[in-house]
């Protein structure tokens, strides 16, 4: 990194740091601090919303995804449309006729308090992790690839997060986060253009997607009925659905950016905004992960783009076999790189095969690779998915640009986790100390309170990220970790508004049921399974549906075998 992107990089993270803090310094009551004095309007919540869901896990392994898997991960996202618009109809109107604080207040005027404890404890629990994962992700790309400490890198995101979240609450986190989005749609749309530009001048946009999609990466849509794929429409469609309907409904990290809303009409705008916007947005960025594809057939790549395990390779035995498989990578991207040629020459030559075929050899050489780096040192990570995109950023943009796509990535971890530290601070200083203490406290009291929390919840965040590991992949572990638990919070939720005949007790059972249940499924029919290098039975996504189903199922069953006279409910 030169001067110029120092420049870019430390002037956009002080700006935003600052002008949030600044912007949101009287906050003073827990309207103010918890619901942004209910005075955002649906452009700023609708930008609130995408810019807590995108993190950076979203930029840096979103491109990397498509870069190995193609824009099959797409799927994933279709079903928040559709969650937006049951939000929109159902959660909305309930939450601001309620006028709550937390998506859990409902809960205990519709059943008791037992069961608004334990729904905000399971919030607490995978948000919490999720917190961690959030600051963990740029950190270790960056701890990687610029040769930073990584414990260093998590303390100091942690920290910038930390002071402008703890000083405005709700309303500084929906400030920045404009500012935020704005980077990052800028920054995003900047690289796009740029990996375009650098393709052979003979290269057209068109050309482009061609090659893509001999190469198998155009596959959008997969209309296979297999529970054990990941993405398919219909995991897309049914479990995308239930993950989305319980992150954007009931996760407080989302429910707390719509609260803010100046009316039922702006909230409701800002969810639909984000529904329309989500799935182009996140098609877009696979997008830019496919020209990078594109762009490295017609440029050396690296035969691992962690360059940590190049240099766990340089200080071992198998220096000499890493260096055949460089060369077998070489000859088959010039052989690629050959057939792509005669392609482009003559589009009725039909190469799609032999280029599928190169491609195979080029993922077995690769795999060949990670094995020797893991046998060079166990303890380097192997995946290298979520370094390809800052590989590309650090080693082909012009300076200035270099701190700008810095810039989106670190903005993406800090707008991401401020939501989260403040969903976390708000759910534990309303659902949990204030609702559990005897005494009245003031007004002042509760924010100072929750300024604490967020400060709590922060350091937790900065621990987890200090002691977190890359999964598969970042932004599937992110995913896998609100599925282990959404399903269980949205069928309490459903319960609540529709099976009116079902109680507390029952529901509160066939909670504890049901997430024991799924944590028991998740590692024995797909951790353990994929661990050992075999299919799960199921999709993680299912587990979305599957819990939403138990636990309304379980609650439903326990209360026509103990019976009773229905609740006056509200």
């Amino acid at each position: 990194m030169q001067t110029i992107d120092w420049i870019v990089l430390l002037g956009t993270l002080l700006f935003i740091v600052l002008y949030g803090a600044w912007k949101t310094k009287g906050s003073k009551n827990v309207k103010d601090y918890i619901r942004g004095g209910n005075d955002a309007h649906w452009w700023t919540i609708g930008l609130s919303v995408m810019a807590t869901q995108a993190s950076a896990i979203t930029f840096l392994s979103a491109p990397g995804q498509a870069f190995h898997d193609g824009m099959g991960f797409v799927q994933f996202y279709f079903g928040v449309p559709i969650a937006m618009v049951v939000i929109c109809i159902v959660f909305i109107p309930m939450y601001h006729k309620l006028n709550v604080y937390t998506a859990y207040e409902y809960l205990e005027s519709r059943f008791d308090l037992k069961t608004r404890t334990l729904t905000a404890i399971l919030f607490l629990v995978q948000r919490g992790l999720a917190a961690g994962i959030t600051i963990f992700a740029p950190s270790i790309i960056l701890s990687a690839v610029l040769g930073w400490d990584l414990m260093t890198l998590n303390i100091i995101i942690g920290i910038l997060v930390i002071i402008y979240t703890v000083s405005g609450g709700t309303k500084a986190v929906n400030i920045t986060q404009k500012q935020q989005m704005g980077i990052i749609f800028t920054g995003m749309l900047v690289a796009f253009i740029i990996i375009i530009s650098y393709l052979p001048e003979e290269i057209t946009f068109t050309n482009a997607l061609d090659i893509a999609g001999a190469s198998g990466k155009m596959e959008v849509l997969d209309f296979s009925f297999d529970l054990n794929n990941r993405y398919t429409i219909w995991s897309g469609l049914i479990g995308g659905t239930f993950l989305a309907l319980s992150y954007f409904g009931t996760d407080q990290s989302q429910v707390q950016r719509y609260l803010t809303g100046k009316s039922i009409k702006e909230s409701q705008l800002g969810l639909l905004f984000n529904g329309l916007l989500k799935v182009p947005m996140q098609f877009f960025i696979l997008m830019v992960g496919v020209m990078v594809f594109v762009f490295y057939q017609f440029n050396p790549s690296p035969l691992n783009f962690n360059p940590e395990g190049k240099e766990a390779i340089l200080n071992s035995e198998y220096t000499e076999q890493y260096t055949v498989l460089e060369n077998q990578l070489a000859e088959i991207h010039t052989n690629k790189d050959a057939i792509i040629k005669g392609y482009l020459a003559d589009p009725k030559l039909d190469n799609k095969s032999l280029l599928q075929e190169l491609n195979k050899k080029e993922k077995e050489t690769r795999n060949a690779a990670k094995e020797l780096i893991k046998k060079a040192n166990p303890d380097t990570e192997t995946n290298d998915k979520d370094y390809v995109f800052i590989h590309f950023i650090l080693n082909n943009l012009p300076r200035g640009l270099i701190g700008l796509l810095l810039a989106v990535i670190l903005s993406a971890a800090m707008s991401s986790t401020a939501s989260e530290l403040n969903a976390l601070a708000s759910t534990t200083a309303i659902d949990l100390y204030k609702r559990n203490i005897k005494q009245e406290k003031s007004d002042q009291h509760y924010v100072s309170a929750s300024k604490l929390f967020t400060l709590g919840w922060g350091i937790m965040a900065i621990i987890v990220a200090c002691f977190a590991n890359l999964f598969d992949n970042l932004i599937q572990l992110v995913n896998i970790i609100g599925s282990i638990f959404y399903g269980n919070v949205l069928g309490i939720f459903l319960l609540a508004f529709f099976i009116k005949f079902v109680h507390s007790n029952a529901t509160f059972i066939a909670a504890l049921i049901t997430q024991v249940t799924i944590i028991l499924v998740w590692y024995f029919a797909i951790f353990r399974l994929e661990q050992m290098g075999l299919k799960p039975y199921v999709g993680f996504l299912w587990l979305n549906l599957i819990g939403c189903l138990l636990v309304m199922g379980i609650a439903i069953i326990i209360q026509l075998l103990i019976g009773s006279k229905p609740k006056i409910t509200i």
